[in-house]
């Protein structure tokens, strides 16, 4: 069975049906992790612009910023206060400007994030909310209702947060009074927007439009399968095993609700007035590749992040299942498949990949956990998985610091962590923090080079020093030399824009294909595996002889 994508190289310039987001590397940064110029402990915008360099050097088509925006910084930028300006723990307008026009004139696109679900509880618009009576405009921009019970002490109905408890706060109104509840999927911290409100849809549309006009490539909707909640809100009990995002379960009525379909029509109109071929990728976790696949149709998102490959066990069957199924799916709906194995909501790969425990998305894995992983298990296969992925039709996302191999940081304080999951849950869930403690630079500098003070908002490990760039840039056989090979051969190769045609006879535990001239053979398996004759282009760790050995990926050229 063979698959193709369109033609496309990601240049700043192309034509229709060859846009550069259908093939394009898209590396995504967590700003406050990332680097520190100020040297207070958090990741700024100059710190991105200090490193552009280093991300051109990598091989990287365009980067993703987590959240900037002004915020309380409740959910790490995820509650934005003021959607048209940069928090000044991360800089100024100014700052971005000069980081958005740096990065293009390396060839670099920009997307930036975005949160419509909710806003902060600090926005003016909630905060005019509060003061209101209910039923006013001020609260219809919200999701707010008259609670249950004899006097309305009771929620509006069952819902829990996807951060722990209730997913509703009551309010004390202008009067001093017990008053009405407001909706918030996240932390109470978020108050979930009303979009069936006009004013709200025409309020996100000028969002866009202000970024836009500075030029910015793009945005990356977070919670993009949010928005609308059904009719009559009705009760709903979550699987409690499941994952906290809805990617497992159907029938969710605050996910994935058809109305949200209009939304994204409206925000491509908006994209399609400005010229470079603007690009939305949807946060959409969804029961099934064909379930996301309708948030990528040709007048909706032009990318869906493809959470059911991150979230596919290393199986070799499943894994076939999983890109056959997604190749497919995209394809009927004229989109790219856009690859990811980890980013900040979910356990760095090269940890999860060797967990020997069930860890439902954004539980995370700490002290307690069960199952822990081996490290270097992990890193071998988040190499082998990494190569997999940057050999498959279509485009690819990268999480800061899987370039240098970083696994999650198990073993943080409790007294140092900081996700909202770990305080609402009474640490049940350990959260997000161990993927987002702040990138090693330098092994022998303060915060190994995040800074020249030394502060770090999450403490790093000791073992940082020996997976710091610089260690890493000069070796051969280390991850970050890996992944500018494989980025390399990608583009020389035009794997991005090929097509993937299955190999047989290389056994039940091997997935082999052929993209163009490329053959790619990853050993899942326990024995090892006969190459076939042609020039080796990258291969994610040693070679035994003519033998690819277990848990190890190659592309081969054809004699």
């Amino acid at each position: 069975m063979t698959f193709t994508q369109q033609d496309a190289r990601p240049e700043l310039e192309s034509a229709p049906g060859s846009e550069w987001w259908r093939t394009a590397v898209i590396y995504q940064i967590y700003p406050r992790s990332f680097a520190d110029a100020s040297g207070d402990g958090l990741g700024d915008l100059p710190g991105v612009t200090a490193h552009l360099d280093d991300l051109k050097e990598l091989g990287v088509d365009a980067i993703w910023l987590s959240p900037f925006q002004r915020s309380p910084q409740k959910d790490a930028g995820y509650d934005v206060a003021d959607y048209r300006d940069v928090d000044p723990i991360f800089g100024t307008l100014a700052d971005f400007d000069a980081m958005l026009a740096g990065a293009h004139e390396r060839g670099i696109r920009v997307i930036v994030d975005l949160v419509p679900n909710h806003s902060s509880d600090q926005h003016v618009w909630f905060q005019e909310a509060l003061k209101a009576a209910p039923g006013s405009p001020e609260r219809a921009r919200y999701i707010f209702r008259d609670g249950k019970g004899e006097n309305g002490e009771l929620p509006p109905n069952n819902w829990e947060s996807v951060f722990g408890g209730g997913m509703w706060k009551r309010v004390t109104e202008a009067d001093g009074t017990p008053g009405q509840w407001y909706l918030h999927i996240f932390d109470e911290s978020q108050p979930d927007f009303d979009w069936t409100n006009p004013e709200v849809r025409a309020e996100f549309r000028d969002i866009l439009r202000f970024w836009l006009d500075r030029g910015v490539d793009g945005f990356r909707v977070d919670v993009a399968h949010g928005l609308i909640k059904a009719a009559g809100l009705p009760d709903f009990t979550p699987d409690p095993e499941g994952g906290s995002m809805g990617g497992d379960a159907a029938g969710v009525p605050y996910w994935g609700q058809p109305g949200v379909h209009e939304v994204w029509r409206e925000w491509h109109e908006v994209l399609a007035e400005y010229d470079g071929d603007r690009a939305l990728c949807a946060e959409a976790w969804l029961p099934t590749v064909a379930q996301t696949a309708l948030w990528v149709r040709p007048d909706e998102m032009h990318q869906a992040f493809n959470f059911a490959y991150l979230e596919t066990k290393w199986d070799a069957e499943a894994l076939r299942d999983v890109i056959t199924d997604s190749l497919h799916e995209y394809a009927a709906v004229g989109a790219p498949s856009t690859w990811v194995l980890s980013n900040h909501d979910v356990v760095r790969h090269a940890s999860r990949l060797a967990l020997t425990a069930e860890n439902p998305q954004g539980a995370g894995i700490g002290p307690k956990s069960p199952g822990k992983p081996d490290p270097v298990k992990g890193l071998r296969r988040a190499r082998a998985a990494t190569s997999l992925m940057l050999a498959l039709p279509g485009s690819s996302y990268l999480y800061q610091g899987e370039e240098l191999g970083l696994p999650e940081v198990i073993d943080l304080p409790d007294d140092a962590r900081q996700d909202p999951t770990w305080f609402r849950t009474n640490g049940e869930r350990y959260g997000r923090d161990g993927c987002r403690v702040p990138i090693p630079w330098t092994a022998d500098a303060p915060a190994y080079g995040f800074n020249d003070t030394g502060a770090a908002w999450l403490p790093q490990p000791t073992e940082w020093a020996e997976l710091a760039r610089d260690v890493q840039r000069e070796d051969p056989a280390s991850t970050l030399s890996l992944y500018r090979s494989l980025l390399a051969e990608r583009r020389a190769h035009g794997l991005g824009a090929g097509s993937l045609e299955w190999l047989d006879g290389y056994g039940d535990d091997v997935v082999a294909f052929r993209n163009g001239p490329v053959t790619v053979i990853a050993n899942l398996g326990d024995a090892a595996v006969d190459l076939p004759a042609g020039d080796v282009l990258v291969a994610s760790g040693p070679l035994d002889g003519d033998t690819l050995p277990t848990d190890t990926t190659v592309w081969i050229a054809a004699a």
